[in-house]
């Protein structure tokens, strides 16, 4: 029999939200169902999504049976809970104070949404396309060079709270302790995978041999390839810019004209892979728990990684358009913003030792690699000394 669970109202210290403190004199029920009987965007900034995509959640959430009405908490009442913890960063005593629950009351709800949202999760990743994707197709620096390109493939590292005993490894090259996320997105951001938990001292080419080769793993169609920085090897289904030559094109003066096919190659791939800087930066501004280590066990932290992952696509599959997205759009839907803020990139000056790969090639593959980047840098180039004398 359900009882107890969620009877301990109350308030729990005295630390409450600044930007939600008008908001004190209401219990968890009354807070929500002001928010989602509000504006549209009050649910947006709350809850991170705009209504009717926070209404379908609880619908597939209670309609494929992974969350319950409680006795006193709805099912909105609980997703609420996870998505205002994630999506404001929060602790829980803080959201003790604004929902009035007990902490233990809102950790088994949050543990029960993240574990709903994890069973799930498969459904929100899909793989590339056959269709060339439309930021290639529909703009001439990209086609018909990139036009076998699905996507881009890149790391990140999250925060990561572990014990004592187990920091070693975790620690990254910076001296922080972090869990080195891969990630292989399409040019309209969205995840096609995701590969979360690697200590932070791991290599990012470690991490992606493990996405290649583990049960659950990354899946590159027959004939096409991802984008991948040089921190990676460029080879079979991963093409990386070249090495010794500039990459960020903020290191050019306006208007200045490309010396040859290899910085003219380099400077178009990072325009396009620029995508994974932005799908990172979206996902963080909608769930800033990724911008710190939260106190959970590691596996429920390695969870939350891929959790936020599934919601920002299942958001991008319903409000492709929504306000945190559009942070993150360039100018139009056919151009790639080209004045970005300086970034540091990491370039590599000696090849990325590909010996401890565990991923079978055949031996002239890694050479086919290599061809095939020069035939794109080749034909780009070309066109490129036509248009100039056009001109």
């Amino acid at each position: 029999m359900e009882s107890s669970d969620d009877e301990k109202d109350g308030i729990y210290g005295n630390f409450v939200p600044k930007e939600l403190g008008h908001n004190f004199a209401l219990n968890g029920t009354k807070f929500v169902d002001e928010v989602l009987n509000g504006q549209s965007e009050r649910c947006l900034e709350n809850f991170r999504m705009d209504k009717p995509v926070f209404y379908k959640l609880c619908d597939i959430l209670q309609g494929k049976g992974l969350l319950r009405h409680t006795n006193r908490i709805k099912i909105e009442e609980q997703l609420a809970i996870f998505l205002f913890i994630i999506g404001h960063n929060l602790r829980t005593r803080a959201v003790q104070e604004l929902f009035r629950y007990s902490g233990e009351t809102i950790s088994r709800h949050f543990n029960n949404v993240l574990n709903a949202i994890m069973a799930i999760s498969l459904e929100f990743f899909q793989p590339p396309e056959s269709d060339v994707p439309p930021e290639i197709s529909q703009d001439p620096r990209f086609y018909p060079y990139f036009k076998d390109c699905v996507g881009a493939v890149d790391g990140i590292h999250v925060p990561v709270m572990v014990g004592v005993d187990e920091q070693g490894p975790f620690r990254n090259k910076n001296g922080l302790l972090s869990q080195n996320v891969l990630a292989a997105c399409s040019f309209d951001l969205k995840f096609h995978y995701v590969l979360a938990g690697w200590e932070g001292s791991a290599s990012d080419l470690r991490v992606l041999n493990s996405a290649l080769t583990r049960r659950n793993k990354l899946q590159v169609p027959e004939g096409r390839y991802y984008l991948v920085d040089n921190k990676y090897a460029n080879m079979p289904g991963f093409i990386a810019p070249y090495l010794g030559v500039s990459y960020n094109s903020n290191e050019f003066p306006s208007g200045y004209h490309r010396q040859d096919a290899k910085e003219l190659f380099n400077q178009r791939h990072f325009l396009l892979r620029n995508a994974t800087d932005r799908i990172f930066g979206a996902l963080k501004e909608r769930f800033p728990i990724l911008m710190s280590a939260p106190p959970y066990p590691l596996q429920t932290q390695v969870k939350l990684v891929v959790a936020a992952c599934a919601l920002h696509n299942y958001i991008r599959r319903e409000k492709p358009d929504d306000m945190l997205f559009k942070m993150y759009e360039p100018q139009t839907a056919l151009q790639i913003q080209e004045s970005l803020a300086p970034q540091e990139v990491e370039q590599a000056i000696m090849p990325v030792d590909t010996h401890g790969l565990e991923v079978a090639f055949e031996a002239e593959q890694p050479e086919l690699s290599s061809q095939l980047r020069d035939s794109i840098a080749t034909e780009m180039w070309e066109d490129y000394i036509r248009d100039l004398a056009v001109v």
